[in-house]
């Protein structure tokens, strides 16, 4: 990294980020914590700006700011029908033949690596599924609680997840 420069909007957007958590998750919006989180938010954004953002120039970092507010009302719908799912799985009478665990593996699409990680988690807070691993290449392992968890993925997902990072995925 020859110029610190080009850092700037990411330091500013990991800054806003990591601050709107600490202010969502305290609960507390006097002086004296508001002022702990903005220092905290500074720190991490300090150390972590480079990882959340690894070529902040080759992608508009407002827009994705903009594309991920947009994305997160989706992911939660999807989690919230998820969870029917595992409810209903749960709730019946013949559980055991209902669960159905298994684990898969499919090549994503995605070149992006926040775009990957992203993605990584948007599957671990879905019910029913979780990462077990993903590779810089994009290959994803995933455990899964029956066949019809799975069979969404990759999907929507990747392909809305792909689209927060201006990357185009068909299909």
């Amino acid at each position: 990294m020859k110029n610190s420069k080009e850092y700037i909007p990411a330091y500013i957007l990991t800054f806003l980020m990591t601050f709107a958590v600490w202010v969502v998750f305290s609960g507390y919006l006097d002086l004296y914590h508001l002022t702990l989180g903005a220092l905290s938010a500074s720190f991490v954004s300090f150390l972590s700006a480079k990882i959340v953002f690894p070529d902040p120039i080759k992608i508009n970092l407002g827009i994705v700011w903009i594309r991920f507010i947009l994305y997160f009302p989706w992911l939660i719908f999807q989690i919230f029908l998820s969870s029917f799912h595992i409810l209903k799985i749960v709730f019946s009478p013949s559980v055991k033949n209902k669960i159905d665990p298994h684990i898969f593996e499919f090549k994503s699409r995605i070149k992006n690596t926040t775009a990957l990680v992203t993605f990584a988690n948007s599957i671990t807070l879905t019910p029913g599924t979780m990462t077990v691993k993903v590779t810089p290449t994009g290959k994803f392992t995933i455990h899964a609680i029956d066949k019809k968890t799975a069979s969404g993925l990759p999907g929507e997902m990747e392909r809305k997840t792909a689209k927060i990072f201006g990357e185009k995925i068909n299909g």
